[in-house]
């Protein structure tokens, strides 16, 4: 058996579960028609698939950054400091392209989001050309900043491109369980990136870990632009109140005025600090760890299905989050962020006391499943019910900005404080990496408690 199928089994098998155990779920009951939910599917799967490869395509640099460090090519300083620049033009570019997303549809900004990537890729490949274990890495180091950079520009349109299209077809009430879904998609595109990347790398070398994605999103952005539509009335449906925020709101409000109605309501500012704290301790977990264990050694079974692990972590998060939300918390998305930064903080305490451990493994793929889940509730679910569907690409531009300043922060943070040379190889030495996601940790479950009972101003009940 192929070893990439042999990896993907376990992630098919849970997602069999899964979908089986959502069909069986209670139902909230809108009135939808049996070919409108149809049509939803249609629209929101392979928008999800395409969000989803869109990770493959800016994940790949990390997944391969311990073998780049090993081979001498881009020391884990420099991969930090790229990784670094490159979260921080994702988050300052949801200035430019919320704004953008609300004016154009969020299906036009997925197609530049993919097509723009696909090409920065194609940027990232041609960096690696020649390049030998051992060579001279500044001009690689060059070349990966500025095409990341470029990179990560495009890729942050595909947050809030997927947001705007899913807000007009899904009302609040049925928004718990997108949020979960919007989490398994987050996983598998982790899958595709981390597993995939570095099979391809080993296999065939540094380029076609670029390459690969490249085409693959080429291929997504014809899928989008055939099947994907930004409301149900532009696929032939009538358009129905979601019951968010904008709901009743005729015409649309300038960025000024969203702007200052969303930063208006104490809950906003809340959910901004909170994904900032998710945005520092996601990329602590899954940029640095492949680092730490290859820097000591430990490349075991978690090492070489980090991908894999991710997936299932997050899948099981993402179900998990959606559920409670709508079916336990009436679609309150405050006590779930609760919930999962009280995991966050567990698994952090764990971490500190099992360096050099294999218990240190499993403590960040559990954190990672409580990660995924608490971006899936607020970046993917709160930011449209807090600022509506008609102004979803302002608002989840702003929420999702600082979660990657919040990503930049740990890669700075880490490009300075984290071991380097022969040091790294003890464990010890890495006491650092788990400690600064500590004041994190504790910092975002303290903010989530405080927006527990929180819910959008101008929800109401109307249905399709």
């Amino acid at each position: 058996m192929p070893v990439w199928l042999e990896k993907f089994l376990p992630i098919l098998g849970l997602l069999i579960a899964v979908g089986i155990v959502m069909r069986r779920m209670p139902k909230v009951d809108l009135g939808h028609s049996a070919e409108f939910q149809r049509r939803r599917v249609l629209n929101w799967v392979p928008l999800g698939l395409t969000y989803a490869f869109l990770y493959f395509g800016r994940y790949n640099l990390s997944a391969i950054a311990g073998e780049l460090d090993k081979a001498g090519i881009l020391p884990k300083a420099a991969f930090n400091e790229i990784d670094g620049l490159g979260a921080m033009v994702y988050g300052l570019g949801f200035l430019i392209n919320g704004p953008l997303t609300d004016k154009f549809g969020g299906r036009f900004t997925m197609l530049l989001a993919t097509a723009g990537s696909a090409l920065a890729n194609i940027g990232m490949a041609l960096a690696f050309k020649d390049v030998q274990p051992s060579a001279d890495g500044g001009t690689v180091k060059h070349s990966l900043m500025i095409m990341n950079g470029l990179n990560m520009y495009f890729q942050s349109f595909g947050a809030v491109s997927i947001v705007k299209v899913n807000a007009p077809w899904f009302h609040v009430r049925e928004r718990g369980v997108l949020g979960g879904l919007f989490g398994i998609l987050i996983s598998l595109g982790l899958y595709f990136s981390y597993d995939w990347s570095l099979m391809i790398e080993k296999a065939f070398g540094y380029q076609m870990a670029f390459w690969v994605p490249s085409g693959v999103l080429f291929a997504c952005v014809l899928v989008t632009f055939f099947l994907v539509k930004d409301s149900p009335a532009d696929a032939g449906f009538k358009d129905f109140d979601t019951g968010d925020a904008t709901s009743g709101q005729t015409g649309r409000m300038t960025l000024a005025q969203v702007t200052r109605t969303m930063f208006s309501q104490k809950v906003i500012w809340i959910i901004v600090a909170i994904e900032f704290c998710s945005g520092f301790l996601r990329q602590s977990v899954m940029k640095q760890y492949r680092l730490y264990a290859k820097a000591i050694g430990q490349t075991g079974f978690v090492y070489e299905n980090w991908g894999m692990l991710l997936c299932i972590a997050g899948i099981l998060g993402g179900v998990f989050a959606g559920f409670i939300s709508d079916h336990v918390f009436g679609s309150r998305r405050g006590p779930v962020s609760s919930v999962l930064y009280g995991g966050l903080l567990a698994g952090t305490i764990v971490a500190m006391f099992t360096l050099g451990q294999p218990m240190l493994a499993w403590a960040v793929v559990f954190m990672s499943l409580c990660v995924i889940g608490v971006h899936g509730m607020l970046s993917g679910t709160a930011s449209a019910d807090f600022g509506g569907s008609k102004n979803a690409g302002v608002v989840t531009g702003i929420i999702d900005g600082f979660v990657y300043l919040g990503s930049s922060a740990q890669a700075l943070l880490y490009s300075r404080y984290l071991p380097v040379g022969d040091a790294a190889k003890d464990p010890a030495s890495w006491k650092v990496w788990p400690l600064w996601m500590l004041p994190f940790a504790i910092l975002g479950l303290v903010l989530a408690l405080t927006i527990w009972n929180a819910r959008p101003k101008n929800s109401n009940a109307a249905a399709h």
